[in-house]
C-alpha cells in the first residue's frame, strides 16, 4: 500500500491531467451537438472496424467445421448424382419407385497423413471401423479421378492402397468405345500425375486425349472419369498400352470419398463360391 501511495504521489500530475482531461471531453460532449455527432460516428467506425476483424478472425477459426460440413454435404449429393446416373443409364427404373435403393453411398474422410513419392504411396484417413469402413472399400477423389481401396482399418482410422502403389489395380474401359483395359502406376515412371491402362486389345483405335473411365468393377461406380489418354504403344502381339494424364492430384488431397457398396457382400459372397480355377 506505501508503494502504491509513493507511486501515486510520484506521478500526480500526470493523473491529474488525464482526470481533467476525460472531464473535458466530457463536457464538450454534453454541451456541443456537432462535436458529439462526430464523436459517435467515430466511435461507431471504430467499434464496426473492431467486430468485423473479430468476426474474420472466428471465420477463420471456424474454417475446419466449415470444410468438414461441407465435404460432407458434397458427398451427399454426389451419392444422388450416382443413383441418377444409374436410373437413366439402366432404363429400367422408375424416378419415384420408392422400391429402389442407391448401389453406392458415399461419405467423406479427412486426408491426415499423404505420400506421392514412395513405390508404394498410402493415405491415412480419420475415420475407421466405428464409421463404417472395411478393409477393400473403394475410395475416390472428391473432384474427378479414383484414389484407391481401403487396406487397414482401426476403430478411427484407416490407411488406404492409392492408385500409386504397385499392389493397386483398377478396372477401367475407354469411354469411347467401353474397352477394357487394367490401370496401373509404375513401370518405370513413377510420376504421380500419371498412370498406365494395360491389356486393350490392340485392334481397337486409341487416340490421344481419349478418355478413361472406371468400369464399375471392384467398388467403383461406373463412369468415374480418371484422366485422359497422353501416349499410345503396342506391348507384346496382342495388346496397347496407354499412358494417362490423371486428373486427380495425389499431392493435394485434405479430402476423400469412401464409397460404401451396398451389393459388395453378395457379389464377394458369389464369387467364393467359384470352383477353383475359375
Amino acid at each position: 500500500m506505501r508503494n502504491l501511495w509513493i507511486f501515486i504521489s510520484k506521478y500526480n500530475a500526470f493523473f491529474l491531467f488525464i482526470i481533467f482531461f476525460i472531464v473535458g471531453i466530457v463536457l464538450v460532449l454534453k454541451n456541443n451537438a456537432y462535436q458529439r455527432s462526430v464523436a459517435l460516428n467515430s466511435s461507431t467506425e471504430v467499434v464496426g472496424n473492431a467486430y468485423q476483424k473479430l468476426s474474420a478472425v472466428k471465420t477463420y477459426l471456424n474454417l475446419r467445421q466449415v470444410n468438414d460440413s461441407l465435404a460432407q454435404e458434397n458427398a451427399k449429393l454426389k451419392t444422388e448424382l450416382l443413383a441418377l446416373n444409374a436410373k437413366d443409364s439402366t432404363g429400367k427404373i422408375a424416378v419415384k419407385d420408392s422400391v429402389y435403393r442407391e448401389q453406392y453411398t458415399l461419405f467423406a474422410a479427412k486426408v491426415i497423413k499423404n505420400s506421392v513419392g514412395l513405390r508404394n504411396n498410402t493415405i491415412t484417413i480419420k475415420k475407421g471401423s466405428l464409421d463404417g469402413v472395411v478393409k477393400d472399400m473403394a475410395v475416390i477423389s472428391p473432384n474427378k479421378g479414383v484414389i484407391g481401396f481401403v487396406e487397414l482399418v482401426s476403430e478411427h482410422f484407416a490407411i488406404i492402397r492409392t492408385l500409386l502403389n504397385k499392389n493397386t489395380l483398377i478396372s477401367v474401359n475407354v469411354k469411347k468405345n467401353n474397352a477394357f483395359g487394367s490401370l496401373v502406376w509404375g513401370d518405370g515412371n513413377f510420376d504421380y500425375r500419371k498412370a498406365y491402362v494395360k491389356e486393350i486389345p490392340n485392334h481397337l483405335r486409341i487416340n490421344i486425349g481419349d478418355t478413361i473411365i472406371t468400369s464399375g468393377a471392384g467398388g467403383f461406380p461406373k463412369g468415374i472419369e480418371v484422366g485422359k489418354v497422353s501416349k499410345t504403344g503396342i506391348t507384346g502381339d496382342s495388346f496397347l498400352s496407354l499412358e494417362v494424364k490423371l486428373f486427380n492430384d495425389f499431392s493435394t488431397l485434405p479430402y476423400v470419398y469412401l464409397v460404401k457398396d451396398r451389393l459388395a457382400q453378395e457379389q464377394n459372397k458369389l464369387e467364393t463360391n467359384l470352383p477353383n480355377g475359375q
